[in-house]
């Protein structure tokens, strides 16, 4: 079973007095691109969560989020030092006495701006316990994103062969013009040199020029090379995930024998089955991108 590099997790726990939480989601990339932000009392593990992701992961462009929600709004600001303001108030108005100055409108405006007007936040210790909750949280959320990825890997699956089977049904439908285009060469040729130009040809030759000129728009090897890719395509996805850079180099290889068989074709029909077949994999080649 493939996997798609898209995908998208989120748990949320709760603790006495916050919520905790995690999102991780991903996209496409070459190789793992990951972008990792958290609350400020788990930065010091923040590696350990990025080994988490790597490990599990592996590529993709991914976005890891951990934030805090606490329950209590009011804890969140810092209290007011009373004993400083005070003490700045009484400073102030005797200045103002002793200088002749007026006393502050707005006395809070004032005093709030002064250093120290807010007693230092507590730091906030991470405990065992608490990481404990917040690492099972991180995993829960990888696995989800994984679970998602699985999803979104057998939606790719399923279309993959539907394409692939398209691309064969159209390669066997250019077999009966491929028949009787012989026949339609000779028949252009011959009615060129008799009615167009009026000349006599030598019978031999034209056979040795058409015999020539059939082999030049063969495309024989061409099918018989699309229909290995084809199969080749097929068995990859059998092989399971991590296999999405391989199947890209194969869909490569198969537009190559398309765009030989565009440039062999010399029949409208058969032209417009191969910008069918063209169509067809220019959607696998969109969606490989998204492949493990």
């Amino acid at each position: 079973m493939i996997l798609s590099m898209t995908g998208f997790g989120k748990c949320t726990v709760e603790m006495p007095d916050k919520k905790i939480n995690v999102e991780v989601k991903s996209l496409n990339s070459k190789a793992l691109d990951l972008s990792v932000r958290v609350a400020p009392i788990y930065r010091d593990k923040e590696m350990i969560i990025r080994n988490e992701i790597a490990k599990t992961l592996e590529r993709g462009k991914v976005d890891f989020t951990l934030w805090v929600e606490r329950k209590d709004t009011g804890s969140l600001a810092n209290p007011i030092n009373k004993d400083n303001l005070a003490a700045y108030y009484q400073q102030i108005r005797a200045i103002s006495s002793e200088m002749g100055l007026p006393e502050p409108v707005d006395w809070f405006q004032v005093l709030l701006r002064l250093p120290d007007a807010f007693a230092k936040a507590e730091v906030q210790e991470l405990t065992e316990e608490e990481w404990t909750t917040v690492h099972g949280a991180v995993l829960e959320a990888i696995s989800q994103l994984m679970d998602f990825r699985k999803q979104e890997g057998n939606a790719l699956d399923a279309k993959f062969r539907e394409k692939i089977s398209n691309i064969k049904r159209l390669l066997t439908e250019i077999e009966p013009f491929e028949k009787e285009r012989v026949g339609k060469i000779r028949e252009r040729i011959v009615d060129a040199l008799e009615k167009k130009l009026g000349v006599e040809y030598d019978g031999n030759r034209l056979e040795q020029e058409m015999i020539y000129y059939i082999e030049k728009l063969d495309i024989g090897e061409e099918k018989q090379r699309l229909t290995n890719h084809l199969q080749y395509f097929i068995e990859t996805l059998n092989n399971g995930s991590g296999q999405g850079k391989k199947l890209g180099f194969i869909a490569q290889e198969m537009g190559r024998e398309i765009n030989t068989l565009g440039s062999k074709s010399n029949q409208a029909e058969m032209q417009n089955i191969v910008v069918q077949m063209k169509d067809e994999l220019e959607q696998i080649k969109e969606q490989v991108l998204n492949v493990m």
